[in-house]
């Protein structure tokens, strides 16, 4: 009977720890894509209903907008999608890369218009598992970080071979960024825009954690199992912050002073960890998570153009 006990608990307990890293992975990486039956996806939540009009004005600019529709493949043989918007032959390409569980409209709807004022054409891009984008899993910028590479190839190979690329991310899109700005790229990628990216994967889960009021040293190494075990990726393999260690290209950094999701405080922090001599933090005051540019539009684009100005390229 006494064994019988043990074994009993100790196939409880398994069991539990099993679910729990089911849950973490259905929580956090896997992808909640839905069939799409509003004509406009938008942010929800009380900070971005106040400019849900503005985001629907740029979403129509968007779709009325001369565009390519692109792919790629990734290197585990996914199927990834973007558009192409052409301001000018030879003008500057921004990459532009979305955040966590968004797409490229949703989440980038007026980066065409703030790039075409700058002068620059666009590729927006829907992240594996996002969008029209094939795959399951989001992985926090270690796997989107390697088709960020794929995309490069592509503007090269297939749009101009002497591009000179400017990595644009915002939220989970400016982490990838920066893990792709601390790596081997061709000398085509020249820049990089940050706008509210964070530190790590591991800092941005635990902080939710904190905010969900879970004990982060509980629950963290089961969604680090979880990552590594159904997502088949390792969550600490890379981050934004020691990536910036190894950057040396021209990189600005852009956060709102409210952002209660990724504090301000990474930003700051990503800044003071890069290695590049020419970067620039930029503080946007009464911006929540990834409205910057919806909050103060003018400014951003005179800070843009004051600091990427001086490059000839």
């Amino acid at each position: 009977m006494y064994w019988w006990i043990i074994l009993g608990t100790l196939a409880f307990l398994l069991l539990a720890a099993f679910a729990t890293v089911y849950i973490c992975f259905y929580r956090i990486f896997l992808s909640h894509r839905k069939v799409r039956t509003e004509e406009f996806l938008l942010p929800d939540g009380e900070e971005y209903r106040p400019h849900h009009e503005r985001m629907i004005s740029w979403m129509k600019g968007m779709r009325r907008m001369p565009h390519t529709e692109v792919s790629t493949t990734s290197f585990d043989s996914l199927t990834l999608y973007g558009k192409y918007y052409e301001y000018e032959k030879g003008a500057p390409i921004e990459l532009m890369l979305h955040g966590y569980r968004g797409d490229s409209e949703r989440d980038l709807c007026g980066g065409v218009d703030r790039a075409f004022a700058l002068g620059h054409s666009v590729l927006i891009i829907d992240h594996r598992a996002c969008g029209k984008s094939d795959g399951r899993v989001i992985s926090f910028g270690i796997n989107e970080s390697r088709d960020v590479h794929a995309w490069i190839d592509y503007i090269i190979q297939k749009i101009d071979k002497d591009a000179k690329i400017i990595l644009a991310g915002v939220s989970m899109g400016a982490a990838t960024a920066m893990i792709c700005a601390g790596e081997d790229l061709p000398p085509n990628v020249v820049g990089v825009l940050a706008d509210c990216g964070y530190t790590s994967a591991k800092d941005i889960i635990q902080k939710v954690m904190r905010d969900m009021k879970l004990p982060p040293k509980l629950f963290y190494p089961f969604a680090k199992v979880a990552a590594k075990l159904l997502g088949k990726f390792d969550l600490e393999e890379k981050s934004p912050m020691e990536a910036m260690k190894q950057c040396h290209l021209p990189i600005i950094f852009i956060h709102g002073d409210v952002d209660d999701f990724v504090p301000h405080e990474m930003s700051v922090q990503n800044y003071h960890a890069c290695a590049s001599e020419h970067k620039k933090l930029v503080t946007v005051k009464g911006a929540g998570h990834a409205l910057c540019y919806v909050v103060d539009s003018e400014n951003y684009i005179k800070e843009l153009k004051a600091f990427f100005e001086p490059f000839t390229w």
